[in-house]
């Protein structure tokens, strides 16, 4: 084959993959476009200071239940928890900062102002306390440091598929292809493949679509990247708080402590809304004996 040939050739190849990348780019940017219309915010943005926080709160009664999503998630993660637990009390998911709604602010990724923005978050919204915590996977460490900076207001904690500072192989992988999936998404790759937001299937709608979206989105990939990076920092962090003996702290396994992990299975989501619902049962047990001493 001669010099010619193979410089053509090489030329073909590399215009075919210019041609599917701008392909790809404008498929993820028009489907973007038409699910910012069909999954609008379904709470409210307050600003924290510089930027708005996503907050989703139904429900009424006290204690109130502060969600904290898993890694990679939102507060649409919650489908199948939110519902179940508004019908006895108040109950608030949010996104944390760069992730689903929310927006991400000048400041790099860092464990220790999650709290203090959920604190501020929770502050300015008018969603006052008693708390009670619950988090998943990734989340239920960052609730640990939620219940630290919020203080006697976090009264119990439910803490799901709390995570270890080890390295499974499975939570290795994901947090490869999280790290890289920004860049597969803005070319198209990952929504075509479903490669992550299959992970969301399971769900009850609007949820599902919602996480789904965005699980294809490179900005919302981006800093879920840099929190799987920064995993046994959060962990290590959490292991280190100390919870006062009044707390009521519950730890119960659903599913997987570590990687991306969703409760899309109404089944495994039961359990995890009855133990919620226990600790608020026990805090207003608490609150009752406190008031006829």
């Amino acid at each position: 084959m001669t010099l010619a040939r193979v410089q053509r050739r090489l030329l073909q190849a590399a215009a075919i993959v210019i041609f599917l990348v701008l392909a790809g780019a404008t498929y993820q940017g028009v489907a973007t476009a038409l699910e910012r219309r069909e999954f609008p915010h379904p709470g409210r943005l307050v600003d924290v200071g510089g930027h708005q926080l996503h907050l989703s709160c139904t429900g009424e009664g006290s204690p109130t239940v502060v969600l904290e999503a898993p890694a990679a998630g939102m507060s649409a993660a919650w489908g199948w928890i939110q519902p179940e637990i508004a019908e006895t009390t108040r109950v608030c998911s949010y996104d944390r900062a760069g992730l689903g709604w929310s927006e991400a602010g000048d400041l790099a990724f860092d464990p220790a102002t999650v709290a203090e923005q959920l604190h501020v978050l929770l502050e300015k919204s008018g969603e006052r306390g008693p708390y009670v915590l619950a988090g998943q996977g990734l989340g239920a460490a960052l609730a640990l440091l939620d219940a630290k900076r919020l203080g006697d207001r976090a009264v119990a904690l439910v803490a799901i598929d709390r995570p270890a500072t080890a390295e499974p192989s499975e939570r290795a992988r994901a947090t490869r292809l999280v790290t890289m999936s920004p860049w597969l998404a803005r070319a198209g790759v990952l929504r075509a493949t479903t490669m992550l937001s299959a992970r969301a299937t399971g769900l009850p709608e609007p949820s599902q679509g919602a996480l789904r979206a965005f699980l294809n989105r490179p900005d919302h990939l981006t800093r879920a990247a840099r929190e799987l990076v920064r995993w046994d920092d959060i962990v290590t962090l959490a292991s280190s708080v100390a919870l006062p003996t009044s707390m009521h702290l519950t730890e119960i396994r659903a599913g997987q402590a570590g990687g991306v992990d969703f409760l899309t299975d109404a089944a495994a989501a039961a359990p995890v809304a009855r133990t919620i619902l226990d600790a608020v049962a026990a805090v207003r047990g608490q609150s009752t004996e406190g008031s006829r001493q």
